[in-house]
């Protein structure tokens, strides 16, 4: 059994949402909060936006977003959709046909922004490709595209404005009879949106798509999405969500499921704990755990590896994590297996034998659930 458990006073209770399916895969109610990225390759180079598309995949995409700029663009969506395991959300924006034909391609989701689409007749034809081909829908509000008398009325861009400007778009889907729709309302300004997703939250059931947009390159906009959808998610605010990165898509899906981990909202992975090291460390913790984090890279079992450089805080980590080494003296350290002091190793060996315990407890991992789903059944 892992030691990577949910403890009470760490429960973090959900808003309840409706639930829809954007492909195969269910976003709100009770299902896990997706993690999505967007590709950044010309759409039409087919070939380089499958293996993007598979790479983030590799790393955990439950959905990846394409951009379809053009006819051209939504036309190869057909190709790509059928040649790619994740659904595919064909972002949209100004043409309302590009969605129609979005839809005949096989996206699973249309993403069309109330700022730039068009009229409510535009609207309606989105909703009738949709409906006809089986696509949910994402209303995707921005604050730096919203309407022109939004900004009139507001005089700028502010959460009021991207709330009514979401509610808007929510209405016209209703009173079609459309409800198969998810709702984002991002800015770059966390303020902003985190102000923004909050009234949204007690204004709809819809499920929320959470993201902080244009949030900069890896290091800023890591810790600029850390803030923002780390304190949504800790209120419960959020179904799915993007990390927008300048940066490669794979990045964005790493950083997603690290702020999901942190919250203990979804596992996936190797959770490493580690010391930021100092003179006291016993082995080179910064350079081993680099090393590690590449090795590990394959294990999709939740489960937690402390490496900690030496026996001030190491044993008491390793006590609540699933395999752990702490550094000691004489080039050696401690190894914890389960919660409990197993053997030392030398540090020559230490990567290694890491890979070798972390590999075997994620095969005993996946055995105990694979026994447990058949006794359920």
């Amino acid at each position: 059994m892992s030691l990577n458990h949910v403890r009470p006073w760490r429960n973090i209770y959900r808003r309840k949402s409706r639930q829809i399916m954007v492909g195969k895969v269910p976003v709100g109610g009770d299902a896990p909060i997706t993690v999505q990225t967007m590709t950044n390759t010309l759409t039409t180079d087919v070939k380089a936006t499958i293996a993007q598309i598979n790479a983030a995949v590799e790393v955990g995409a439950d959905i990846v977003r394409v951009s379809a700029p053009d006819r051209d663009s939504a036309l190869a969506l057909k190709e790509i959709t059928a040649n790619v395991a994740v659904p595919i959300v064909a972002d949209i924006h100004f043409h309302y046909k590009r969605a129609i034909e979005a839809a005949e391609s096989g996206a699973a989701c249309l993403r069309i922004n109330p700022g730039n689409i068009g009229d409510e007749s535009r609207v309606k034809e989105v909703i009738k490709a949709a409906r006809d081909y089986g696509c949910s829908i994402r209303i995707g509000v921005n604050a730096g595209s919203l309407e022109k008398h939004l900004l009139e009325k507001y005089g700028e861009p502010c959460p009021d404005a991207m709330v009514e400007s979401g509610l808007d778009h929510i209405k016209i889907l209703q009173d079609n009879d459309f409800h198969e729709f998810k709702i984002s309302c991002k800015a770059s300004d966390v303020f902003m949106a985190a102000a923004a997703y909050q009234q949204l939250a007690e204004a709809t059931d819809a499920p929320i798509h959470l993201g902080i947009t244009e949030a900069g390159g890896l290091t800023s906009g890591t810790i600029k999405s850390a803030i923002g959808l780390g304190n949504l998610l800790w209120m419960g605010i959020g179904d799915t969500i993007r990390v927008s990165l300048s940066a490669d898509p794979v990045e964005e899906i790493k950083v997603g499921y690290e702020i999901l981990k942190s919250l203990g909202l979804r596992h996936r992975g190797v959770n490493i704990i580690s010391c930021p090291s100092c003179a006291r460390q016993g082995f080179d913790v910064i350079k081993t755990v680099e090393m590690l984090e590449k090795r590990l890279e394959h294990i999709k079992t939740p489960m937690s590896l402390s490496i900690i450089g030496c026996v001030v805080n190491g044993p008491g980590e390793a006590l609540m994590t699933d395999v752990g080494w702490t550094g000691g003296g004489a080039g050696s350290g401690m190894v914890y297996l389960s919660g409990s002091q197993s053997h030392k190793m030398d540090n020559d060996s230490m990567v290694e034998h890491i890979v070798e315990q972390v590999e075997a407890k994620a095969a005993e991992l996946e055995a105990e659930a694979l026994a447990a789903e058949q006794a359920a059944e």
